[in-house]
């Protein structure tokens, strides 16, 4: 399913989608992908298309936290979690760094 959000993102122009596998360095999730949008509305674009292409699988969110703000966007469907960031929140929080021992998958842009 994590591809099927990295996908929707991508179709949404999110920049720079990085998938994370976790499975061997923690035991909350799975995997994250990781994107950034250019402004509110276009993260908020990749939130709802992310939401839909989901649940049109049979996947619903636990939680989404962020949307208003629109600076980063974090949906948790459970085993894997969507980052949607702001270009200036993606630097900042550096999720990338942070999980640094992470595997990071292949994932080709369309």
């Amino acid at each position: 399913m994590w591809l099927a959000a990295a996908h929707a993102a991508d179709s949404k122009q999110a920049k720079e989608i990085r998938v994370l596998d976790l499975r061997d360095i923690t035991s909350f999730a799975d995997y994250f992908v990781i994107c950034s949008g250019a402004n509110a509305r276009q993260i908020q674009a990749i939130a709802d298309e992310v939401q839909l292409r989901l649940k049109k699988l049979g996947e619903h969110a636990h939680s989404i936290e962020g949307y208003e703000n629109a600076e980063w966007v974090l949906m948790d469907y459970g085993d894997y979690l969507i980052h949607i960031f702001s270009e200036k929140a993606r630097t900042y929080y550096d999720l990338e760094r942070l999980w640094r021992d992470a595997k990071v998958v292949d994932f080709v842009e369309t």
